[in-house]
């Protein structure tokens, strides 16, 4: 008899397309402090389960990741508990600082949050991303759970 755990983990499959269609997934670094800092983040994630992300160079986050890279990135969806779906993704950031990275980034992501592309970078998107950093999100542990999968019964 497989356990509850395992009856509602997603496949490989099920994990990568869920959060493929994700708009927002929550990033949490290591703080100075000890706390957890948790943000809403728009993100892409490629076809080898790296998750790119763009924030600004002088961001909290970063001055965390710059101490610490370990990461979580998490991405939910539901709102009862029968239809709750989620990913924990576990991994390590790499803070790369690249105005090409950036608007390469920025055009991913706008292309996945509103089906436009970045045909033409104009000045305000230079001067913006001149002032950006790329998160390159490398995944080391998935833990997920699909709550649809249990039919209801609990």
């Amino acid at each position: 008899m497989p356990s509850r755990r395992d009856l509602i983990k997603m496949s490989r499959e099920e994990l990568k397309a869920f959060v493929s269609a994700a708009k927002t997934a929550t990033l949490v670094t290591n703080g100075g402090d000890g706390y957890p800092h948790a943000v809403a983040m728009w993100f892409v994630a490629d076809a080898s389960d790296v998750v790119w992300m763009t924030t600004y160079r002088k961001s909290q986050k970063v001055a965390n990741l710059r101490r610490d890279p370990k990461a979580a990135l998490h991405v939910e969806s539901g709102t009862t508990y029968e239809t709750l779906k989620g990913v924990l993704i576990r991994g390590d950031i790499e803070v790369i600082d690249d105005v090409g990275a950036v608007l390469e980034t920025l055009g991913s992501i706008t292309s996945k949050m509103t089906g436009a592309t970045i045909d033409d970078v104009d000045e305000g998107m230079q001067a913006m991303a001149r002032k950006r950093i790329v998160m390159k999100f490398t995944p080391k542990k998935f833990t997920s759970w699909d709550h649809t999968k249990l039919g209801g019964v609990y």
